[in-house]
This record gives C-alpha cells, sequence and structure tokens, in this order.
C-alpha cells in the first residue's frame, strides 16, 4: 500500500466496513481479460478467517469464470463524501475500503448453503429466521469467498 498513513489494521474498523456496506465487487482474471461482478454479500469473521457468502443462479457467466479460475480479487467500500474546499480549489473523496484476494467455491453443504443465506439475509436487515422453499433453495446457489488476503484504507 502506497499511502501508509491511510491503512486500516484495526479488525474493528474493518468490520465496521464490512456492516456498513450493502455489496461487494468480485473480479474474475480468465485468459488475460478481467470480468467483474458486484453482488450483495453476507459474512462471517471467525477470528482467524473472513468468508463472504453470496447467492446467485445455478449458471451465468461468473460461475463459468470461477469453474476456469475461482482465484478472485474482491473490493467493498463505503463511507463516501466529497470533500471540496473552493478557496484553494481543492477537491477530494473521503472512503473506506476494502480489498482482498481469495478463493471463490460452490457451497455444496445444504446446511452450510442456508447459514450463508442466513448470513446474507442478517447482512440486509432481517433478522428473524429466513425460511426457504424448497423450490428456492433448488433454483439458488450459494457461493463462499475463503478470504486469503485483506487490506484496507480510509481516507477521512
Amino acid at each position: 500500500m502506497r499511502r501508509k498513513d491511510r491503512k486500516i489494521t484495526d479488525k474493528h474498523e474493518m468490520l465496521d466496513i464490512l456492516n456498513k456496506a450493502d455489496a461487494c465487487r468480485i473480479a474474475f482474471a480468465v485468459n488475460n481479460t478481467p470480468y467483474i461482478v458486484c453482488m450483495n454479500f453476507g459474512y462471517e469473521w471467525d477470528g482467524k478467517r473472513l468468508k463472504l457468502y453470496f447467492h446467485c443462479a445455478k449458471e451465468g457467466k461468473k460461475l463459468d469464470l470461477m469453474r476456469r479460475n475461482n482465484y478472485v480479487c474482491f473490493q467493498i467500500d463505503t463511507d463516501h463524501m466529497l470533500e471540496y474546499i473552493p478557496e484553494i480549489v481543492y477537491c477530494t473523496m473521503q472512503y473506506k475500503s476494502i480489498v482482498g484476494m481469495g478463493y471463490l467455491e460452490e457451497v455444496t453443504d445444504d446446511a452450510e448453503r442456508v447459514k450463508g443465506l442466513d448470513l446474507l439475509m442478517q447482512h440486509h436487515g432481517h433478522n428473524a429466521p429466513a425460511q426457504y422453499p424448497e423450490a428456492s433453495l433448488k433454483q439458488t446457489m450459494a457461493l463462499c469467498l475463503k478470504v486469503s488476503e485483506i487490506s484496507a484504507k480510509k481516507k477521512a
């Protein structure tokens, strides 16, 4: 990271970013071609490893790319605010962000799949136990991104 003064190392500050953010961008790379997709997410950080959970249909471009190369980059950001000082004609943007790398995999275990969907629902404000009709579960895939590298920074 070039700007060490902006680096976030405190896990509680990273959790604050995760809790405030409503979307995660996932970048795939296959055959030297980038592809990025924005997804809603839920997460679990057990003290050792951060896992991000997503849901999607059972077919599509991101799944095709994941099956060819499941090592992905992700990015999450929040707290954007334009700072403009007209007296000195200065403009900048305040923000907080997380960037990381990890392995994106289909969740095949039914219990973990429901757990991932529950975490996603809770992250987006649904605090009551969710009900998932069997027909919906059959059409829905859960993905888990097991984070292997993470960094965070802020401009405040």
